[in-house]
Order: structure tokens, then C-alpha cells, then sequence
């Protein structure tokens, strides 16, 4: 695991976003997956910057989503259909018919998980995956359990990812109850995974998945497992590590 640390929230953002192009100028067909929430913004800002500017050409380039809520329609502002084309799509020329993600009004989920999983296969796997951490330690909407799970799946959100998502809804009721996420078998067999942390509020959980034991109650404490994993924190998030792991520091 390498980790790569930077003062702040735009440096994190940069330096991820620096990874991102990369694998797409030495491989542009490269198989993204992409993830949602706070944290990402700013990689998606920094890569819409660098096409505009020339410096990128997502043409050939194909994508896959980690999750979407279930019963949301793609058009709902709080889905993640439409957090990716407004925040990103639109902005860059990737091919809409490359961009995949997981159908949340599906009528049958099981078969919608299963096709999914079927897809990502049939693009030929994953080539970089880019992951949040969330504040119970979930990837994706892989909530803390007494197992890991495997491949895509239709997932009941705990109340704390509800409460912690609230904030992109007009009222806490009006938060899914749950989500389609693609599994931990999914996203181990990504060839790279990134993972992104920024904040104070996420330094101990950022501790515990990073150099905690691997348990299914903390879901990304599996990537320690991975054998090409990139973390890009802020100095905020790494707070915990470094007390905890003063080696930490020449990590980088």
C-alpha cells in the first residue's frame, strides 16, 4: 500500500486526480470506476479542467459506478446517475454509452446485481477504482457486517450512512433505506484501487482501515489485502495514523 499525503483538501484532489490521468493517457480505454459523495468533487473538478484545456481525452475511455440508491429515477438530483452527469460527464467527452451505473428502480434487483456484475466482466474488469471512505468504514455501500460480501448486491443502509447522507436530501426521511453497491469481490479485482480521505472527521476510521485488522466490521480494512492500492489523504485525515504510527509519515 502506498500512501501519498497532502495538505489539504485541493492538494488530495490534484494529486488523485494526477493518478486518474495518468491510466487514462497511457491506456485510453481504460475502465474507470468511479465513485460519488463529497470527497470525489474535486477530482472530477480537476479533470474537467485538464480537458477543457486539452491536457486528457476521455474518448475511449469506458466507466463503471460503484452504487445508486434503490427507487430513485436517474433524473432525482439526490441519485447517482445524476451526480455523475452533472458533476462530471457533462464536462468531459466520455461516450455516454461507456458510462454505466447500477439501476436502482430495477424490478428485479438480484438479476439487475447479477447483470451488473456481467458487465464489468464483459468491459474486462476494472483498471482503476477510485474509492471513498465512509464514516462507518464502508467502500462503496459495503456496510460494516459480520462478513464481507462478494459481489454486487442490493444492500439495507445502516442508520448512520442515512443520517451522514441526509445532508444531499430535504429531509432525513427522504433517504433511501437502500442501495444496489458493488461487492468487495468486485472491487478487490480491480487491478489499481485508489482511495481518497479528507478530514479531521474521517482521521480515526482512516487509522483503523489502513492499519487496523482486516475485519468485515470495518469493510475497507480489506484493501490492506490489495496488492496496488494508492491512498491520497489530507493532512487532516492521516491525524490518527500518525500519532498512532509515527512511521506513517515516510510513507509516501
Amino acid at each position: 500500500m502506498k500512501i501519498i499525503e497532502a495538505s489539504d483538501y485541493q492538494g488530495m484532489s490534484r494529486k488523485a486526480a494526477n493518478i486518474i490521468s495518468a491510466q487514462v493517457i497511457l491506456f485510453p480505454r481504460s475502465v474507470l470506476g468511479l465513485a460519488t459523495g463529497s470527497t470525489p468533487l474535486g477530482i472530477y473538478r480537476q479533470l474537467a479542467e485538464w480537458y477543457r484545456k486539452g491536457d486528457i481525452d476521455f474518448s475511449e475511455a469506458r466507466s463503471v459506478n460503484l452504487d445508486e440508491y434503490c427507487g430513485l429515477p436517474p433524473e432525482s438530483p439526490q441519485s447517482y446517475h445524476y451526480y455523475m452527469q452533472t458533476n462530471f460527464f457533462s464536462k468531459i467527452n466520455i461516450r455516454p454509452e461507456n458510462t454505466h451505473v447500477p439501476n436502482g428502480q430495477a424490478a428485479d434487483i438480484d438479476r439487475e446485481c447479477r447483470e451488473y456484475d456481467a458487465l464489468i466482466a464483459r468491459l474486462g474488469g476494472i483498471d482503476l477504482q477510485l474509492l471513498g471512505l465512509g464514516n462507518t468504514g464502508h467502500i462503496g455501500f459495503n456496510e460494516p457486517d459480520e462478513s464481507f460480501d462478494k459481489m454486487t448486491h442490493r444492500v439495507v443502509l445502516k442508520q448512520k450512512t442515512i443520517s451522514d447522507n441526509s445532508r444531499f436530501f430535504s429531509r432525513i426521511e427522504d433517504v433511501p433505506k437502500y442501495a444496489v453497491t458493488m461487492g468487495i469481490k468486485a472491487i478487490m479485482q480491480a487491478k489499481k484501487i485508489l482511495l481518497v480521505v479528507s478530514g479531521e472527521g474521517k482521521a480515526g476510521i482512516a487509522e483503523k482501515a489502513l492499519f487496523g485488522p482486516v475485519t468485515p466490521a470495518v469493510p475497507a480494512s480489506i484493501l490492506q489485502l490489495h496488492p496496488n492500492v494508492t491512498v491520497v489523504a489530507d493532512s487532516a485525515a492521516m491525524k490518527t495514523v500518525h500519532e498512532k504510527h509515527p512511521e506513517s509519515r515516510h510513507a509516501q
